[in-house]
């Protein structure tokens, strides 16, 4: 289990604080797509990804993206207990859409 003493708490908090969700959750996983194509695989529901353009401007890639860094939102304001922040999330992915669970390991 991850322990933070309070300066990195507030470290943390405060960086996170200047993360615009909306943009960087889309261009990251937009990314992840583009240089990890295999990952594409996990996303075949989200329509044209045959290129880096279309997965860059493709709405539900936003979208998703947008998702996944809310959720990093909420482990930000529960550090005291990542397990429990993620714990719902790693069910899902993990039991029911079969990626592999040492993408959430902490």
């Amino acid at each position: 289990m991850v322990h933070f003493t309070a300066e990195e708490k507030a470290a943390i908090t405060n960086t996170w604080g200047k993360v615009n969700v909306e943009e960087a959750g889309g261009e990251a996983l937009g990314r992840l797509l583009v240089v990890y194509p295999w990952n594409q695989k996990f996303f075949d529901n989200f329509g044209n990804l045959s290129s880096s353009s279309a997965i860059m401007g493709n709405p539900q890639v936003k979208a998703h993206g947008k998702k996944v860094l809310t959720s990093f939102g909420d482990a930000v304001r529960n550090m005291d207990n990542l397990k429990a922040a993620f714990a719902k999330l790693s069910e899902l992915h993990c039991d029911k859409l079969y990626v592999d669970p040492e993408n959430f390991r902490l």
